[in-house]
């Protein structure tokens, strides 16, 4: 048996967390209100000048915007929301919530085609959108006659099933000036109230039904476990559509914190330095990214040696409890803003060493673990007893279980087995597939998330591989293979295929499609560089209608057909 791995706690001092509860998108809007004056948000207007919005006017302007959907007859019904991460996008998602509907977040990526095909799936009958969206949503009109409101965040069009979002505003605030308050909706807090796509087609995506209950049991776990206070500032940089990005957004109102919205991700490290965040929730590739920076930086002004040898002594002056990081890589902090304490890091595994490296310079890492069926969170690291590597410990709002009928031991000398979670935070289901429903949760109820892991002697949990097919980026972008194989199984030259990650550099995967050739498509006597040449023509042809992170990178052709079961479908746990 393997000797059990012991991994040091980092340890600091624990402190009181500072939030407002909030059991529903209602009470979180009543919270909003009792922050009054304080900023919420500063963003980027749709025409490019940097405005604030407080709570206050935030809180009122959800309250205007519900009012307006119950006017029009649109509360309690189905409304997507897509777009850039915006106040609008935030102020739509909770003023459904609120008025007692189901909100559809939607990746702003999605063809017309993707977007109308999954409306009509869940039958939906609203959707409001960011102006970059105008032309999709004139394709989706024009095809279209699933969706009877059309709100565009900016513009005042007066066209047949078109009010702008500033006329919603407009059409709601009589009715809050004449005493309208939000529907009680307690005794449906545990009904559907979120519908999330788990990919970008409709024949191979899932839908997770999330309710109310859901969603804000996991921002209140994140409340409770994560080092932040409300006097904190974070850059949103994620899309909203992510759960990971919108519970974090929805944790920090119940904190009071100061929330900027990144513009665009060629300009982040500029808007860190505008913003002067406290804290960053991010994605892996953002941590190698600034990392790669910090080191760039030193090389390029000569003082590469000078970075290191810091290093060395503030690591030797805080063993003794002397801590002078900050002044001493002061000059690393200004290119964040000068203020960067910590960062919240979920959505792909993170180098230990990686963590060990920002807290060289003064910025905690903490890992987090989740997948969208549970709203996303279930375990995240504890900011006062840290172990790098680790996910952490279950939040309060769950259990988290390591499959119980595995007894394999690995190389961690704990059983190793299948993440399996267990409450509030756990999704009601997957719409309309009953199949996949009895498939992902366990005789006793428990959730099967698909990951593989071990928990330790002190309840923490790390991530060892995933059963899913599911593939991971760096950049924390989930791509689904069977998506993907969908495209490529309309190449008539392409008789098999299986899409698999690739490791190609140090955190980076690409994504590789392994192909069986259809030869009886091609010439007897074409050879093996020619066939290559063909199939790399049409994948690159196939690539230009998706976007950039679906895009498969490189082809691997075999000669032989792909061990099959006896149903005929591909075993693809031995395509390696």
């Amino acid at each position: 048996m393997a000797k059990k791995v012991k991994v040091k706690i980092h340890k600091k001092k624990k402190t009181e967390r500072i939030f407002e509860r909030a059991t529903c998108a209602r009470e979180l809007c009543e919270v909003a209100e009792k922050h009054g004056d304080r900023v919420l948000f500063s963003y980027f207007s749709f025409d490019h000048r940097l405005c604030d919005i407080t709570y206050g006017e935030f809180a009122e302007m959800i309250k205007n915007a519900a009012a307006g959907l119950t006017s029009l007859g649109y509360a309690g019904k189905k409304i997507a929301v897509i777009g850039e991460s915006s106040p609008q996008w935030v102020c739509m998602y909770l003023a459904v919530l609120a008025s007692g509907g189901i909100v559809i977040p939607m990746d702003r990526e999605l063809a017309p085609t993707e977007i109308d095909g999954f409306l009509k799936w869940v039958d939906a009958d609203a959707i409001a959108y960011a102006p970059s969206l105008e032309n999709a949503m004139a394709t989706v009109r024009e095809s279209s006659d699933q969706l009877s409101l059309y709100i565009p965040f900016k513009g005042d069009e007066r066209k047949s099933g078109v009010v702008s979002f500033d006329q919603l505003i407009s059409i709601g605030k009589p009715s809050v000036e004449a005493g309208y308050e939000y529907p009680d909706i307690s005794d449906r807090i545990e009904e559907v109230a979120e519908y999330l796509f788990t990919s970008g087609t409709t024949g191979s995506s899932k839908c997770v039904m999330l309710s109310q209950k859901n969603v804000f049991a996991a921002a209140m776990g994140a409340c409770e476990t994560v080092d932040f206070e409300p006097d904190d500032t974070i850059v949103s940089v994620l899309p909203m559509h992510h759960t990971y990005e919108l519970m974090c957004v929805l944790a920090a109102m119940a904190y009071g914190m100061h929330i900027c919205i990144n513009d665009s991700l060629s300009h982040v490290i500029k808007n860190f330095k505008l913003f002067k965040p406290t804290g960053l929730v991010l994605v892996p590739l953002f941590l190698y990214t600034m990392h790669k920076k910090i080191w760039a930086e030193a090389r390029k002004g000569g003082k590469e040696n000078i970075l290191k040898m810091g290093i060395i002594a503030s690591g030797t002056a805080k063993a003794v409890g002397i801590d002078f990081r900050r002044k001493v890589f002061a000059q690393v902090l200004d290119a964040f803003g000068g203020r960067l304490k910590k960062i919240i890091c979920g959505g792909a595994a993170i180098d230990p060493l990686m963590i060990e490296a920002f807290e060289n310079f003064g910025i905690s890492v903490y890992e987090g673990y989740g997948i969208t069926e549970c709203s996303p969170l279930a375990a995240v690291t504890p900011y006062y007893a840290r172990k790098y590597g680790s996910v952490g410990t279950a939040v309060p709002c769950c259990e988290v279980r390591i499959d119980p009928e595995c007894e394999d031991i690995g190389d961690s000398g704990y059983i190793t087995g299948e993440i399996q979670v267990k409450g509030d935070n756990v999704m009601i289901g997957y719409y309309d597939n009953p199949a996949a429903n009895a498939d992902v949760f366990t005789p006793d109820g428990w959730f099967r998330t698909g990951d593989v892991g071990y928990m330790d002697d002190d309840g923490y949990f790390f991530i060892t591989g995933r059963q899913k097919s599911v593939i991971v980026l760096e950049n924390g972008k989930n791509v689904f293979p069977e998506e993907i194989e969908e495209y490529i199984s309309q190449i008539p030259e392409i008789a098999e295929c299986v899409v698999v990650g690739r490791e190609a550099t140090e955190n980076k995967v690409d994504l590789v499609a392994v192909v069986y050739p259809a030869y009886d498509k091609f010439p007897k006597d074409a050879d093996e560089a020619i066939i290559r040449r063909s199939l790399e023509h049409s994948i690159a042809t196939m690539n230009r209608k998706l976007p950039t992170f679906k895009r498969v990178m490189k082809i691997e052709v075999r000669n032989v057909e792909f061990e099959k079961t006896s149903s005929r479908k591909i075993r693809r746990h031995l395509v390696k």
